[in-house]
């Protein structure tokens, strides 16, 4: 009968790991918006996003709801780590039949007790006595925390049962008996459970604790979860401490197999029955009632006290916690566990007390291993949701169980690791309780408050508004018509360069076209076949070396035709003479399709006589030196006209260009008869905006930061390209770098220690910004790559702080950008007289293609400002290339057309 009452009260291994695994169900279940309101393990939000860092200083007010007590703090920190805070306490008795009486009567009480205990510490200090004072409120009952500051009661348990305070805010009703109290310097500032306290009590001495367990009257825990998996919140990035509440596992019949007749009992006579089951079988509140039962029933069967009265067994609660730690602590034979059970009445032999003893050991070990079962469900579940291979935690652990069960932490370690050998945990028990804990949770709490003000104050001029976005698109438009009128074109800074491409491809072109892609060291020649089945190309990437790049123009356009007839040799096109399209990526004044000025070479150019010659003319020359006669060039053409002819032979309604990469650039079809420098009022022509240089001539100064101006004086064009180097991939990291150095003089990202690498000019790469805005929070383990790279320690909190800065200035260049395209799109719409236009973009460049936000912020600022367009954005593909073949389509198409 022993026998079989000790294995009930034993819980196999793999009984554990399916408990654990119904566990991480649950707590899954809570921290999800669809399935929070029906989950037994509630998954409580606290509002904690960090953990003490040691610089926290000041002092802090504590007051702690206790069984039978409140308990005032007064703590003093120093910033030097928290490792020596100066602490006085005072704790008050609760009168007789308040916990069942008004709650108004329970806070006035509390804020009373605050009162006093002010009055005395503060007695001979007037000028202490009228500083700010934050408190914070430990409050161990189940709240629904909406803010740090702010929870309302969900139910009283613990013998608490006051009437008007279920649903009502709790922070609120102190701080209202405060303010009677005429202690208008106290703000209550937090409020947490004493599990929360815990783990913030056991953060402070340098090793940063993320879970706690309280395993006492009742059984709780918390954890640092990652904050996007906590979905009833709004916060996304970073973690926040989050109170599992798994009292009430088990309630929906999961642990109905290990629910012995003694639990059930127990159950049965408590004031809530079918409620909080893990904690029945865990709290010390219920461990006396479940030995009491099991001796009940071992004494109906004989196996116990035979032959003596055991009238006593049937008193509830005649078996307390420390009656039963006793026993189990007893290691000198029998002899005091016999004058236990006298004291308690009941007449024991030799044989009875080491029976006795066996059952409190039994159900005492049951109740440490299943906590140790619930340990092992968070660590899993963070190493998980970390993404991380091991995990190495500091456990803060508190409560009577814990601290007067000398083998609970032994328990705890050895079950927890058979069943997340993943994880390593130690355990920091607890010094003093909550009070410091909840200190902690409050300087953080301010501590995080200032830093968030002076970050808004750093990143506040790279935030727009809605208006200032529309200020900057009517600025766009005016300086669009500035750029088109033929009067005061010289002096806009967008130019707004006719391109003499007048059509897009309508599906009807037909052939094989050549194209030329010539943008660097390396150029391309490229056949692209039309059919009617659709598009295929062929294509050969040929090399210039430095001595012809900056040679004479004769030897570079004499390399290039070679290269052609390389080509078209290969591809036994030698024999026909095909319309070429020719991509120039250098600055060109174009007076004709064909016909275009080079301006000035860039990317390393410098051959000799071609600035201010036609680049196409210069070409044909080099095709009569070398008599080939192969190729007829019909159009030049920028990239940015070829991603929009690219995408408009997949969609007729693009009519807009636009390049989103190491620089950005825009066209779109304008109205000729709005075309100021070019003759002729019929049809359309698209114009090539030049939409880098907008700003050039001082219309934007207002919006450049600091930043700004930094990263544009040390460029190779200062004053230039100003919106190009707001928006496109070469500054963007540059920004980005800027930001963190001035956030870290501020003492806001680690710990005020920049690296010397961080200093290094264009170190900060723009392909990190995409990197950081993707890690999602899973241990940010990117992040701590790129910070690797960087020669850079940082905290967790560094690496979400830097996410913010990334965030921040890839959303600036995405709404500026649909700034520009809404001043497009609403001024075509405008050109047509149409109530709604429908337009697609075809759109290119690694930014918009590889930056997981860009695209998404570009489109949705872009409704917001152009309500009445329908936009549809069209990934190009090669734009150069297949764009530029289009061009030559299209001119040989319309070209016979005319004929």
């Amino acid at each position: 009968q022993i026998q079989r009452a000790l294995r009930s009260l034993s819980i196999p291994l793999e009984r554990l790991h399916i408990m654990k695994g119904h566990m991480m169900q649950d707590m899954c279940k809570g921290l999800s918006r669809q399935t929070h309101a029906q989950a037994k393990v509630r998954m409580l939000p606290t509002f904690i996003c960090s953990t003490p860092n040691g610089t926290e200083k000041g002092n802090f007010l504590v007051v702690e709801l206790c069984q039978s007590q409140v308990r005032t703090v007064l703590v003093t920190l120093y910033g030097d780590g928290n490792m020596s805070p100066h602490m006085m306490y005072k704790i008050f008795e609760l009168p007789e039949g308040i916990t069942q009486g008004e709650g108004e009567a329970l806070f006035d009480f509390i804020a009373q007790c605050v009162s006093q205990f002010l009055a005395e510490t503060f007695s001979s200090d007037t000028n202490s006595s009228e500083q700010r004072l934050p408190l914070g409120f430990v409050f161990p009952f189940s709240c629904q925390q909406t803010q740090l500051d702010k929870a309302e009661l969900l139910s009283w348990s613990k013998g608490f049962n006051c009437s008007g305070v279920v649903g009502k805010d709790v922070v609120q009703m102190l701080q209202l008996a405060i303010n009677k109290q005429q202690l208008a310097h106290v703000e209550v500032v937090a409020l947490m459970n004493d599990t929360v306290g815990t783990l913030m009590t056991c953060s402070t001495e340098g090793r940063p604790c993320e879970v706690a367990i309280v395993a006492d009257k009742g059984s709780n825990s918390c954890f640092m979860a990652e904050a996007f998996l906590v979905e009833i919140t709004e916060e996304t990035s970073g973690r926040m401490c989050v109170n599992t509440e798994w009292g009430c596992f088990g309630d929906d019949g999961t642990l109905n197999d290990v629910f012995t007749p003694y639990d059930e009992s127990v159950d049965v006579e408590s004031s809530n029955p079918g409620e909080k089951r893990f904690e029945k079988m865990v709290g010390t509140l219920y461990l006396g009632e479940i030995v009491r039962h099991a001796l009940i029933a071992l004494t109906a069967e004989k196996a116990i006290f035979s032959g003596t009265n055991t009238a006593v067994l049937k008193e509830k609660g005649v078996f307390t916690m420390q009656h039963l730690l006793d026993i189990i602590n007893n290691e000198d034979g029998i002899t005091d566990v016999r004058r236990i059970l006298e004291v308690l009445g009941l007449q024991a032999n030799e044989r009875d007390c080491g029976r006795v003893q066996q059952i409190c050991r039994a159900v005492v070990g049951r109740a440490a291993t299943l906590h140790a079962t619930g340990l092992a469900a968070i660590l899993s579940y963070m190493c998980q949701t970390r993404d991380i291979e091991s995990l190495m935690v500091n456990v803060g652990m508190e409560g009577e169980l814990a601290m007067g069960y000398p083998r609970f932490e032994e328990i705890l370690l050895s079950v927890s690791r058979l069943l997340s050998p993943e994880c390593m945990a130690t355990v920091l028990p607890s010094k003093d309780g909550s009070g410091r804990g909840a200190a902690m949770v409050t300087a953080v709490a301010l501590r995080l408050a200032a830093q968030r003000r002076a970050v808004d104050e750093v990143l506040a001029p790279l935030r727009f508004s809605l208006a200032d976005l529309e200020k900057v698109q009517a600025l766009m438009k005016a300086e669009m018509e500035r750029g088109l009128c033929k009067e005061t074109n010289a002096n806009a800074s967008v130019r707004m360069l006719p391109t003499y491409v007048t059509h897009t491809p309508d599906g009807t072109e037909r052939g094989d076209f050549l194209a030329l892609d010539l943008g660097g060291t390396n150029f391309r020649v490229l056949v692209v076949r039309v059919t009617e089945d659709g598009i295929t190309m062929a294509s050969e990437i040929y090399v210039i070396p430095a001595a012809i790049m900056q040679g004479t123009g004769e030897e570079l356009f004499d390399h290039i035709i070679d290269c052609i007839i390389d080509f078209q040799t290969k591809q036994n096109l030698v024999t026909q003479m095909l319309p070429l399209g020719f991509t120039f990526s250098f600055p060109c004044q174009q007076v004709g399709l064909d016909k275009a000025l080079l301006l000035t070479w860039t990317k390393g150019f410098s051959a000799s006589g071609c600035v201010g010659q036609d680049v196409v003319q210069l070409l044909r020359e080099a095709a009569k030196r070398k008599r080939h006669l192969g190729m007829q060039v019909v159009a030049l053409v920028n990239d940015t006209v070829g991603t929009m002819m690219a995408c408009g032979y997949d969609d007729p309604k693009c009519e807009i260009g636009l390049i989103v990469g190491t620089g950005t650039n825009a066209c779109y079809m304008e109205e000729m008869k709005n075309v100021g420098t070019v003759e002729g009022d019929q049809g359309r022509m698209c114009i090539n905006m030049e939409w880098g240089a907008f700003g050039d001539n001082g219309c934007l100064d207002y919006l450049f930061t600091h930043f700004d101006q930094v990263v544009d004086e040390t460029t190779i064009n200062p004053g230039k390209q100003r919106f190009e180097k707001l928006i496109s991939g070469m500054y963007l990291g540059e920004i980005v770098r800027q930001i963190l150095m001035a956030m870290t003089e501020k003492q806001l990202l680690f710990q005020g220690k920049p690296s010397p690498k961080l200093q290094t000019k264009d170190i900060f790469k723009t392909k990190f910004l995409s990197t950081i805005e993707l890690s999602n929070g899973l241990a940010l383990r990117q992040i701590r790559a790129i910070l690797n790279e960087l020669e850079i320690d940082a905290t967790f909190e560094d690496c979400v702080l830097m996410k913010e800065v990334c965030q921040t200035v890839s959303l600036r260049a995405a709404q500026l950008c649909a700034a520009g395209m809404a001043a497009v799109v609403e001024k075509m719409r405008e050109n047509r007289g149409l109530d709604q236009l429908t337009v697609t973009v075809g759109v290119d460049g690694t930014l918009y293609k590889l930056h997981p936000r860009f695209s998404d912020n570009l489109q949705k600022t872009l409704k917001e400002l152009a309500p009445k367009c329908n936009v549809t954005f069209l990934l190009s593909e090669d734009g150069s290339g297949k764009g530029a073949a289009l061009v030559a389509a299209v001119a040989n198409r319309t070209a016979n057309a005319m004929e």
